[in-house]
């Protein structure tokens, strides 16, 4: 009697439909924790503003002061707000995604998180939508500020603020994934690598002066960054009134490529932790 060959299995679409479904339901929750994270404490929600808020203030400040001393100053009215709130843009949404991540370690709560169903990229793809979350509280109330004190408008940059917006976010979330990495392998030793790493990109991506201002050996370094192509192209909108769209290719290329390699990173820092057994001791 011939024995039949094993019939392979088939995908049924509503399997592939409830496994989505279960995704989607994972990563919601997850969500859905930290926003009532962020509810639940108004000192958590006064931090985000606070430090943008600042930030805005000094610059739009010092504007006005050069605006009636030079006629430079007068003519790129708006530029340093313009810079600070893009530049906030990125520090935020890195340190939200960070800090989002580092919050599990201070509760204790990885080890949990890593044992249950959640999958790796579902964790990452919560840690993207709190960022973003986070950025919103932080910076909506900035920029309406920024029009009540100063009149600008970020709004008012249109589809080069969308440009500018999509390619500083894209790098930060490649930044977060480098840093969590880093503190998932290393742990809480490396926790002030999650708030340093954006800094240290602050005097490379020319945020208050252009590339180049820079020594000639430096200017390759800051243009292989993404964010430099984004201050780059707010100083020809808010100059030179136009919108440089080569620029924003550029950025989008690079910043498939960095967050590739972020998503590299965190894997194989993940992997590691897992081997080295410093997953499971995280808080400690």
């Amino acid at each position: 009697m011939t024995r039949s060959a094993p019939i392979a299995p088939r995908s049924s679409p509503l399997r592939e439909q409830t496994t989505l479904a279960a995704s989607a339901g994972r990563i919601y929750g997850l969500v859905l924790r930290y926003w009532y994270v962020i509810r639940s404490s108004w000192p958590r929600t006064a931090e985000l503003i606070y430090w943008p808020l600042v930030q805005m203030l000094m610059w739009g400040f010092l504007q006005s002061y050069l605006a009636q001393t030079t006629s430079f100053a007068a003519k790129a009215a708006g530029l340093f707000i313009g810079a600070v709130l893009l530049w906030d843009i990125l520090v935020r949404s890195q340190l939200g995604f960070a800090v989002a991540f580092l919050e599990e370690i201070w509760s204790r709560n990885l080890g949990h998180l890593m044992m249950s169903p959640l999958r790796p990229a579902e964790f990452i793809a919560a840690l993207m939508i709190v960022s973003l979350i986070k950025l919103l509280v932080a910076m909506v109330p900035v920029a309406a500020l920024a029009y009540f004190f100063f009149g600008f408008n970020v709004l008012s940059l249109g589809f080069a603020f969308a440009a500018f917006f999509a390619n500083l976010i894209i790098m930060s979330w490649s930044l977060g994934l480098v840093s969590t990495g880093v503190v998932l392998r290393w742990g809480l030793g490396a926790e002030s690598f999650a708030w340093l790493i954006v800094f240290v990109f602050l005097p490379l991506c020319c945020v208050y002066y252009p590339v180049s201002t820079l020594p000639p050996w430096l200017q390759p370094v800051a243009l292989a960054l993404p964010p430099t192509y984004v201050f780059e192209g707010l100083r020809a909108v808010v100059l030179e009134g136009a919108f440089v769209g080569h620029l924003m290719v550029k950025a989008l290329a690079l910043n498939v490529v960095y967050f590739a390699a972020g998503w590299a990173a965190f894997a194989y820092f993940l992997q590691s932790a897992r081997i080295n057994g410093s997953l499971v001791q995280m808080g400690e």
